[in-house]
């Protein structure tokens, strides 16, 4: 068993966490909101530690699971960071959906300062990390990720190296830009169906079976029809990873024309209070 420290016990970073610890693993926390913590290891075995630095202080295994690249910047290099105390040939693996910029940055410190990165962000969402089954998208080394891969399944379903440093965060864009068309076709299908008379539950039935098959459909047109939003990733959330993947777009020369028009659709949910409404909420723009 490893010494792990997990840094960010939101959604998903709370459950993750909570996997590593059952799986027998010497697991320490640190939130920035303690309340948290505590509630935490009122659940699950392990320690918490009052800064990041303290957390990463002779661990094997660092994960941290946080909001952004500013978040990620403070809890790595920052004053209280983990790299302050990050031990020789340790793993760092980050959850965290940021930008591959900082996935690259944080990859050359990493071999000029003895020790291995991973950037690892997930999918499968809040149902995915409380069921321990997330899909996991990762950039580094190859004998990192082979370290790291034990660990790493305790909270995933599927997990693969897609080639050096920032190429996790990559694959997530096309996940989240992939999901984006799937969350407005499937909004646009269900209210076209409505508006037409009928009855869309068994139109679902039928058609989840061939082609128009995804996994938005066969878990949020129930609660898409209902009007009930309370499930899954957040309005805001998405608009974050949408612009990481529009900036990178920009970068590569690739157009993203569909994935601009849904991610300005989010910004009229957000206008709507819609902002931690789950990302299927697009429909409601077509309902009101």
């Amino acid at each position: 068993m490893s010494t792990v420290s997990f840094i960010g016990l939101g959604v998903m970073g709370y459950p993750m966490a909570g996997y590593i610890s059952k799986a027998g693993h010497n697991v320490t926390i640190y939130n920035r909101t303690t309340i948290k913590a505590d509630k935490w290891l009122s659940e699950f075995k392990g320690s918490k530690a009052d800064t990041p630095e303290k957390a990463a202080e002779g661990a094997d295994f660092i994960f941290t699971c946080v909001g952004n690249d500013n978040d990620l910047r403070e809890v790595t290099f920052g004053n209280n960071g983990i790299f302050k105390k990050i031990k020789k040939n340790a793993i760092y693996i980050d959850n965290t959906t940021a930008s591959a910029t900082i996935a690259r940055e944080i990859y050359q410190f990493s071999k000029k300062n003895g020790f291995g990165f991973l950037d690892a962000p997930v999918s499968g969402g809040q149902s995915g990390a409380e069921n321990g089954t997330l899909t996991v998208m990762i950039g580094g080394d190859p004998e990192n990720y082979e370290k790291a891969k034990d660990i790493i399944k305790c909270y995933s379903k599927k997990m693969k190296l897609l080639g050096p440093a920032g190429n996790g965060q990559l694959a997530k864009m096309v996940n989240q830009i992939c999901i984006a068309g799937l969350i407005q076709g499937l909004s646009e299908g269900i209210n076209f169906g409505i508006k037409a008379g009928l009855k869309m539950e068994d139109v679902i039935e039928v058609i989840s079976k061939g082609a128009a098959q995804s996994w938005q459909m066969e878990n949020r047109y129930k609660t898409m029809i209902d009007n009930n939003f309370e499930f899954g990733f957040a309005v805001d959330w998405m608009r974050k990873d949408l612009k990481i993947a529009i900036d990178e777009a920009k970068n590569n020369g690739s157009i993203l024309p569909i994935t601009e028009i849904v991610d300005k659709f989010y910004a009229e949910l957000q206008s709507m209070g819609g902002n931690r409404w789950d990302t299927s909420s697009l429909i409601k723009r077509l309902r009101n």
